[in-house]
């Protein structure tokens, strides 16, 4: 089994922050100094920014965020007050051809610098803890996203934050389109949370939020896709405003593949 080597947990009340190494078992202070590739492994991680020309939004490489003075800009960065790696996305910027909304998000890559691109087979885990500073309408803090195996361009599922403070999963029906949505959780704006998302036994979503789990079938047209984890702050909602958006900070985040 694999494990991402640094993820970033609250410490104790207040703003107070720790790192686990967990190789080592050692823990330190999240240096609120460094940038977000000093604080946590950025090394499986692509950035995706909502910049660029469009329909081609820049991307930057998992080498380029590594270390204590690695890439960070007005929409990637630490928060110098607590250390927490934030993403912010407006609801005007530069999208993907396939959507409508902005993104400052990362994509899974694999240590060798190759996109990720795993089979459902076997296990897969991405563990996040974060809160969600500000929202507009809803944002899309964490994805298992469709790789190689056809042409749909779907995600698996997405999780999802609403102003209200609900969050929601949706599943994709099938490759083609169609997603399913439910209530998995409550947690007002501003407020910490924790999630994970995870595939095991090569058909089933196991969803865990706030230590709360939930287990949902994978249709069998999905069996011919590869997939990839992608984290962030994928806005869902779209105008002309450059200061409405969703900013999303993480203070832990791992992935893991066994």
């Amino acid at each position: 089994m694999n494990l991402s080597r640094l993820s970033a947990a609250p410490a104790a009340a207040g703003l107070a922050l720790a790192l686990v190494l967990l190789t080592g078992g050692s823990a330190g202070a999240a240096d609120p100094g460094k940038a977000p590739g000093g604080n946590f492994d950025l090394s499986v991680w692509q950035l995706q920014e909502p910049v660029g020309s469009p329909g081609s939004p820049t991307t930057i490489s998992s080498s380029r965020l590594q270390g204590s003075n690695g890439y960070q800009d007005a929409y990637f960065y630490t928060d110098t007050r607590d250390g927490a790696m934030t993403f912010w996305a407006p609801e005007k910027g530069v999208t993907t051809p396939n959507s409508n909304y902005a993104r400052s998000e990362l994509r899974e890559m694999n240590r060798d610098g190759s996109a990720a691109n795993w089979s459902l087979g076997g296990s897969h885990r991405m563990n996040a803890t974060l809160r969600v500073v500000s929202v507009t309408k809803n944002v899309c803090v964490g994805q298992i996203h469709l790789g190689t195996g056809g042409s749909s361009t779907k995600p698996l599922l997405e999780l999802y934050y609403h102003s209200d403070g609900d969050i929601v999963l949706g599943t994709e029906n099938s490759p083609s389109g169609g997603q399913t949505t439910r209530t998995v959780g409550h947690v007002p704006v501003g407020k910490t949370w924790t999630y994970s998302i995870a595939v095991s036994g090569g058909n089933t979503i196991d969803l865990t939020v706030n230590g709360s789990t939930t287990h949902y079938g994978i249709p069998s047209s999905f069996n011919q896709y590869k997939q990839y984890f992608k984290a962030g702050s994928y806005n869902q909602s779209s105008s002309d405003s450059t200061t409405n958006g969703a900013r999303v900070a993480f203070y832990g985040l791992t992935v893991q593949h066994g």
